[in-house]
């Protein structure tokens, strides 16, 4: 018999999907359900790779460790990757499978993949007590229903409830919980079994009338108002949670423990992936992290990062136009620190060879490290562990470039002193690996090497530890939804589905 399921459908984007299916998944693990997080389809830069070697959405890979088990490529059959403004790369199973448009995806290609995405959350369901579905969007994209697989097609698929999410403080939650029941089909709105109200400030008695009386024009309930709470975005994949000049996420920068604080800035290059990388360095007290688009706000910063990106060659010409590309030569020539990540450590090589991703040639790099770089056909995913400044580090890839170091020095090595990855000249390093700054020893050592470079009497704190970090914080999800959601009701319909006789709300979906 399948385990039971839950659909977290919103009514927009950014509603809070991601972070409540890992609200519910803590919850649920502690309560001794084991609970597995799935996501049919979901569009993202930032991506992750599990122990098989899959690419998947990092956000699920969260997710699962909100459930306390490993990601697997079934939690997140389909991903795209953005690449412009009309094609993304598609993933299927961890692997990627060819470059799409929009059209040519919604056209046809997204509806053969309904069978396969449901079958993996049957496997995933045959495995587990529970699995949290999370939608993507809204399921009431009346446009795009008919080739819907990560919303009400897979709920109808897999005959799952469905809770709705809305984002209070954005304003107009009552008009778009109802207008998106209302745009529904009678066999969808079937599913639909209630509400969830989230980011809610102030007095919760003073919602009560809107709620009833929603019950009352839709027959339907609210399961729970979830309060605000900074800081609680983790690992996003809709866009980044800050303005270009904004501190990363909501969070409040600790005392730095020396005398100093550290001032890094993030080159805010186009198609931006895995900026989650920078979390670990704003998780440091006294580390001020901030992504710029300007170079004159490069003349302060202590650290200059680079960060990974979709696509290297079009963000090398943007930090040509920017007049970054310059400031970064001369920090480097200055011997103070940069540091490139992916395509942020190619777009500092001597030059790229490009005929996949841009299909561009041959293309200058910066010139900042003596690295050539070549574009394959084939992905590299990899979970690699390796030692860099005398301390243990792991991350992992996800790129199509290799790249050559012809000179400089090695930056990433094995047990044995063997050069595994990047290199580094000067106070310029560069690697491919993502995730590396989470391991806390290098963590620190680099934080004194960028400090010392840099003039700053900025100690790291002793006892950081990004791992426990992610685990408060993903505690703090499962303590919103145990104190603020009728978990009763919850668990009710995770294991027997929607209330049966739910009224029809007109006009349901257009003919």
């Amino acid at each position: 018999m399948s385990g039971g399921g839950l659909l977290v459908a919103g009514t927009t984007s950014d509603a809070g999907k991601s972070v409540v299916t890992a609200g519910i998944c803590r919850w649920l693990v502690r309560q001794g359900v084991k609970v597995a997080p799935f996501k049919a389809q979901n569009m993202s830069l930032n991506s992750f790779v599990t122990r098989e070697g899959a690419e998947i959405g990092r956000a699920q890979a969260m997710q699962a460790q909100a459930c306390r088990v490993e990601p697997t490529a079934l939690m997140n059959p389909v991903l795209l990757k953005p690449g412009g403004e009309r094609s993304s790369q598609v993933v299927l199973l961890g692997k990627p499978v060819g470059e799409l448009s929009a059209r040519g995806y919604h056209g046809g290609r997204q509806q053969r993949l309904l069978g396969t995405v449901l079958d993996c959350l049957e496997q995933l369901r045959g495995t587990y007590d529970a699995v949290i579905c999370e939608g993507a969007g809204s399921p009431a994209e009346i446009n795009l229903r008919r080739t819907d697989i990560v919303n009400m097609g897979i709920a109808r698929g897999a005959g799952l409830p469905v809770l709705v999410v809305g984002d209070i403080d954005r304003g107009g939650v009552f008009a778009s919980f109802f207008g998106t029941v209302a745009l529904l089909s009678p066999e969808d709105q079937e599913l639909v079994a209630g509400f969830l109200v989230n980011k809610f400030r102030g007095d919760v008695s003073l919602l009560e009338p809107g709620l009833d009386m929603l019950h009352g024009l839709t027959g339907r309930r609210t399961y729970g108002v979830l309060p605000f709470r900074h800081g609680l975005g983790i690992d996003e994949e809709d866009g980044l949670r800050v303005s270009l000049r904004g501190a990363v996420r909501e969070s409040t920068v600790a005392a730095p423990v020396g005398e100093d604080v550290l001032r890094v800035a993030v080159c805010a290059v186009p198609l931006m992936s895995n900026f989650t990388d920078m979390d670990a360095l704003a998780a440091e007290p006294g580390v001020v992290v901030r992504f710029v688009d300007r170079p004159e706000e490069l003349a302060d910063a202590d650290l200059v990062v680079v960060p990974g990106t979709r696509g290297t060659v079009r963000a090398l010409e943007w930090l040509r136009e920017r007049g970054l590309a310059d400031a970064l030569r001369r920090r480097a020539a200055e011997g103070r620190p940069v540091l490139g990540i992916c395509g942020g450590f190619q777009v500092l090589g001597q030059s790229i060879e490009d005929d996949v991703e841009s299909r561009r040639g041959r293309v200058d790099g910066l010139g900042i490290l003596p690295v050539r770089v070549r574009f394959a056909r084939e992905k590299t995913l990899a979970r690699p562990v390796g030692e860099a400044l005398g301390e243990p580090v792991e991350g992992y890839e996800i790129h199509h470039g290799i790249a050559e170091v012809l000179g400089g020095e090695t930056f990433i090595s094995d047990d044995h002193g063997n050069s595994l990855d990047g290199c580094r000249v000067g106070k310029t390093w560069g690697t491919h690996w993502h995730g590396s700054l989470e391991s806390d020893g290098f963590r620190r050592a680099f934080l004194r090497k960028v400090a010392a470079a840099a003039g700053r009497r900025f100690v790291p704190a002793p006892d950081t530890s990004f791992a426990a970090l992610r685990e408060e914080q993903l505690d703090r999800l499962g303590d919103l939804i145990e104190q603020h959601a009728d978990t009763d009701a919850l668990w009710r319909l995770i294991e027997s589905g929607a209330p049966q006789g739910l009224p029809f709300i007109p006009p349901g979906a257009p003919a």
